[in-house]
């Protein structure tokens, strides 16, 4: 069954990456796909018409010392930069991508001042486009956005767990339920799917029908420091939590919505701030919650679930004033959805994710 799924998956995953880009002959294309640089404050703009990849870097930081950490272009392309190159952004600079066909496109990077404080992008989750498989994920398009759900995972068995919701008057919420995956994959030891929403990416490339969390890709670049990170939200868990081999639990479903700031540097990624919310009440309006970040390592009085699991911290003293490279933040309709736990019916509604700061 599982070798079934991921040939399914597989055939899905060719077909959609052969749109936009078909190959017939030598290829003309020579477009920068992704790109990321050090200290970059969050995704970057690449603008296809006019050959332009915008970057926003932190006030502050020395610019001709920016670093290329990945860069994907077109199928077949090749570019005169490689990962580990340094670009002086003082002025622009220019990457050169070299089509099939033997075309140079040259490509100009530029960079601009990060906002003091950010918020993240399409944080009102108002903005959902429609994928080639013909459901909608959050953001203006897949190129761009930030944010990504375990739908791609899921729509081969027809299950879409999180979905867009009309609260009325042109505003929309992430509406994730824990939905019975049915039958067969009960069979399997993969009862469930647990609705999500996440920073980062879902990489196809890394499915594995047993490991909900294997193909996603944890983060967005991000450089602020909130104080707090302000959502609103409903719930309502299912009448009844079980684990993955269907025995009821003594405890009901509850859901998780929590944001990490990360450093990542040098190979490592250390965490620098914490705001956790974990909740089995049920909540049937939508409702406006506050929770505070804990910047640098959590104490005693914090829930084991809530800490990292290398419990790898940046210092003490950087803590203080350090600015993140990224940020992890993850809403699910069953705290523990990735180990196939939950209860069937569990519904979350969040809405506008918003970063307080002083």
């Amino acid at each position: 069954m599982k070798k079934i799924i991921l040939y399914l998956f597989g055939i899905c995953s060719l077909v959609s990456s052969c749109i936009g880009e078909e190959y017939f002959g030598q290829s003309s294309f020579g477009n920068i796909k992704a790109i990321t640089v050090s200290n970059q404050a969050s995704n970057a703009q690449i603008l296809n018409d006019s050959i332009k990849v915008l970057v926003e870097i932190p006030a502050g930081v020395d610019l001709s010392t920016i670093r290329l950490e990945n860069l994907e272009v077109s199928s077949f392309a090749t570019a005169d930069k490689n990962a580990g190159d340094l670009l002086d952004l003082n002025t622009p600079q220019i990457i050169n991508i070299t089509a099939e066909d033997g075309t140079t496109y040259p490509w100009t990077i530029e960079s601009f001042v990060a906002a003091e404080n950010p918020q993240l992008d399409n944080f009102d989750l108002n903005l959902w486009y429609k994928t080639s498989t013909d459901y909608f994920e959050p953001g203006a398009d897949a190129a761009s956005t930030i944010w990504g759900t375990g739908n791609p995972g899921t729509q081969i068995l027809n299950k879409l767990a999180t979905t867009p919701f009309d609260l009325g008057i042109d505003n929309l919420a992430a509406k994730m339920e824990t939905l019975d995956n049915g039958p067969i994959a009960g069979a399997f030891g993969t009862p469930i799917s647990a609705g999500s929403l996440f920073t980062g990416v879902f990489n196809s490339d890394n499915i594995d029908p047993s490991d909900p969390e294997a193909a996603i890709e944890f983060g967005t670049p991000f450089a602020g420091r909130p104080e707090k990170i302000r959502f609103k939200f409903s719930y309502v868990p299912g009448p009844e939590n079980k684990d993955k081999d269907k025995n009821v639990l003594d405890f009901g479903d509850a859901c998780d919505i929590y944001a990490l700031l990360e450093v990542r540097a040098g190979g490592k990624t250390e965490r620098l701030a914490t705001a956790w919310f974990r909740s089995d009440v049920t909540t049937t309006e939508l409702s406006e919650k506050e929770i505070p970040f804990t910047y640098g390592e959590l104490d005693s009085s914090f829930p084991d679930y809530t800490r990292p699991a290398d419990e790898a911290y940046v210092s003490r003293d950087s803590a203080n004033f350090v600015l993140p490279t990224h940020i992890i933040f993850v809403a699910s309709s069953s705290f523990d959805g990735a180990n196939f736990a939950g209860a069937i019916g569990s519904v979350l509604i969040v809405d506008d994710v918003e970063m307080v700061y002083e």
